[in-house]
This record gives structure tokens, C-alpha cells and sequence, in this order.
């Protein structure tokens, strides 16, 4: 989770930069926050915003936003089936959580610190995932496969691993998660290749090192994911709310 707010005389216009993880995005602003993304669905106010989307940008004045990052399996739980379903699109947040969710922005926005909103927001998202149907263990399995190998995986060996078909594992992986098998990986892989960037490592040293053919390789995967170029994505904002993130000192990054 991060907290984060721009007061600006001039409208934030912010691209956002996929990352693995759906992301909760808790409109606490005087002016409603715009959410749009480049298949003509624009949202205002508190929003998901799915694993792949595409070229996602969000807009305001005197923004101020809690972000909360779930993990695709943990998100499963505590988004309902819907999640599965929010892969590349960007989704109103009372859609999914109804009435609990004007109850939870109420809270957060009647309170007085960031540690309180956070303090909020975890005790919401527990409560959902408490009762929340869980993915399959092996699709979990196979997530957490992902990751821990920056995407350098092989469908067809994960699913031997977990017992099932590949078409099985397909079929549920993109169903409970989002995306298919080998797109996640792409996406876990690409966010590495981000994150790298952003460190100022060279393209072509991040492109040896994380099983790009070469350096064009990395430059058409970053293309695909943002539209833009390893440079500009190095420079983003938006990439992530961790050590790397929110250098742009007109943005306060809390917590």
C-alpha cells in the first residue's frame, strides 16, 4: 500500500506503468480522479485496475489516493470471481465491493494520518480475503512459480508439475487470474526489465541478463506493454511505490 497526493496548479496527468498486481486505486481527493484506458472505458473516482490494461492514465486536480496492490490470487478472494475478469480493463470500485465500498471510502476519508488510512484499508481487504473463495492451490502454485523465476518459465513443464493439461491449466489460470499463463509470465518479466530501467541499468545490460534474444527484443516488449520506449519508462513516475518510485519531486510518496 502507499499513499499518495499532488496539489498542482495544473491538472496530474499520470501514465500508468503495468505491473503484476491488480491495483486498488481509493479516491480520497477534493476533485474526483479519472481513470481511462485506450479501449474507451473511463471510470472517475476509486477504481481497479486490472493485471494488463492498456495505456491506463490518471487524471485530476488536488489528487489524493491511496494505492493497494493485490497479488492476482490474493486479489481472486477479496475482488470475487469478478477479478479474473479484470485482466486488461479498469473497473468502477463500488462495481465490485457494492455497498462495502462506500463504507470503506468514508472511513479512509474521515481519517486524519496515512497510517490510520492504511491501518483501514488492510482491515478491509483482510476481512474480503477471510471471506473470500481462494484460487486453485495449483494455479497458485504456478503464480508464485512466475514470480519467484522473473517469468522465465515454461508453461507446458508447470503444468506437468501441478498434474494438470495444458489446456487445463490454461483454461483455469485465465479464469482465476486474468491472464493467460504466458502472458503473466511476460508482464512478471517486463515489471523486472521496469524496475531495472528505473535503476539506470542499460537496456543492453537488462536485456543480456533477463533472457531477451537482444537488446530489440527488450525495446518491442516494452513497447507492447506502454507504447513508449525503455527510456521513458525508465523515467516513469508511476513505477511503483517501492525504492525506486516517485523520484519527480512534485510527488509525495507516504508509507
Amino acid at each position: 500500500m502507499a499513499g499518495f497526493s499532488a496539489r498542482t496548479a495544473e491538472p496530474v496527468d499520470l501514465g500508468v506503468v503495468p505491473y503484476p498486481a491488480v491495483t486498488l486505486a481509493l479516491d480520497l481527493g477534493d476533485g474526483p480522479l479519472a481513470v481511462g484506458d485506450d479501449g474507451g472505458r473511463r471510470a472517475h473516482g476509486s477504481v481497479v485496475v486490472g493485471l494488463d490494461p492498456g495505456g491506463v492514465r490518471g487524471s485530476g486536480s488536488a489528487v489524493a489516493c491511496l494505492q493497494v496492490r493485490l497479488s492476482p490470487p490474493v486479489a481472486h478472494a477479496v475482488l470475487g470471481a469478478a477479478a479474473g475478469e479484470t485482466g486488461g480493463t479498469v473497473v468502477p470500485f463500488d462495481d465490485l465491493w457494492g455497498r462495502d465500498a462506500a463504507r470503506v471510502q468514508e472511513r479512509l476519508r474521515t481519517a486524519r494520518t496515512w497510517d490510520e488510512r492504511f491501518a483501514i484499508a488492510e482491515a478491509a481487504v483482510a476481512r474480503r480475503y477471510a471471506a473470500g473463495r481462494a484460487v486453485d492451490p495449483e494455479v497458485a502454485h504456478v503464480w508464485r512459480q512466475t514470480v519467484s523465476a522473473r517469468g522465465a518459465v515454461r508453461v507446458d513443464a508447470l503444468a506437468q508439475e501441478v498434474g494438470w493439461s495444458r489446456k487445463r491449466l490454461w483454461s483455469r489460470f485465465r479464469s482465476q487470474i486474468g491472464l493467460t499463463p504466458k502472458r503473466a509470465a511476460q508482464l512478471v518479466r517486463f515489471d523486472h526489465v521496469a524496475h531495472r530501467l528505473a535503476a539506470r541499468d542499460s537496456a543492453a545490460l537488462v536485456a543480456a541478463e533477463s533472457g531477451y534474444a537482444d537488446q530489440s527484443h527488450l525495446h518491442r516488449d516494452v513497447k507492447a506493454f506502454t507504447g513508449t520506449t525503455p527510456t521513458a519508462v525508465a523515467a516513469a513516475p508511476w513505477l511503483a511505490v517501492d525504492d525506486v518510485a516517485w523520484a519527480a519531486p512534485r510527488y509525495l510518496a507516504a508509507g
